[in-house]
């Protein structure tokens, strides 16, 4: 043994086992631990890229979403505008019909203010004569009952004015 190294037929024998044992080991660790271990990662990186997948895709609807409502904001003032414009066209509307059916009770009113008026004239006319038929009926009694000259006339004539008073004829 006067050597480092011995090859020997045992040596040689024992390589080629351990040459096979570690290729066996090696098969069955591939098996058993790498096969799992590799199609958890591949699941794990197909996840990871269905994830990215949902997340672009949801950031471009979120993307396209704001924009949506960026132009309804931009048209949400042109909105109030036609808005406040048609409620200014009804409020105007409505003044008018307010005015117009204002000015038609104003109307009616005067109308019925002259009928009643002029009803009154017609009482007062009516009243008037009366008083003069009246007046004329007391001068005439008081010229027959009494057979006077003309000064005794103006004289009782004056007299039935004062006793009449001027209350009578203001009425």
């Amino acid at each position: 043994m006067g050597r480092l190294f011995g090859f020997d037929a045992q040596l040689l024998m024992d390589t080629v086992v351990m040459v096979i044992t570690m290729f066996i080991l090696f098969f069955a660790m591939s098996y058993l631990l790498f096969e799992p271990v590799r199609s958890f990662m591949e699941k794990r990186a197909e996840k990871i890229r269905n994830d990215i997948e949902e997340a672009t895709k949801q950031k471009n609807d979120a993307a396209s979403l704001k924009n949506q409502y960026e132009e309804k904001l931009r048209n949400i003032e042109k909105e109030a505008d036609v808005i406040l414009s048609q409620a200014r066209k009804k409020a105007l509307s409505r003044e008018d019909e307010i005015i117009q059916g204002a000015n038609e009770e104003a109307k009616r009113i005067i109308e019925r203010a002259n009928l009643e008026i002029s009803r009154e004239k017609e009482k007062v006319k009516e009243d008037i004569k009366t008083e003069m038929i009246e007046i004329a009926a007391i001068l005439a009694e008081k010229f027959i009952s009494a057979s006077i000259n003309e000064s005794e006339q103006n004289k009782l004539i004056e007299e039935t004015l004062n006793e009449m008073g001027d209350k009578t004829w203001l009425n």
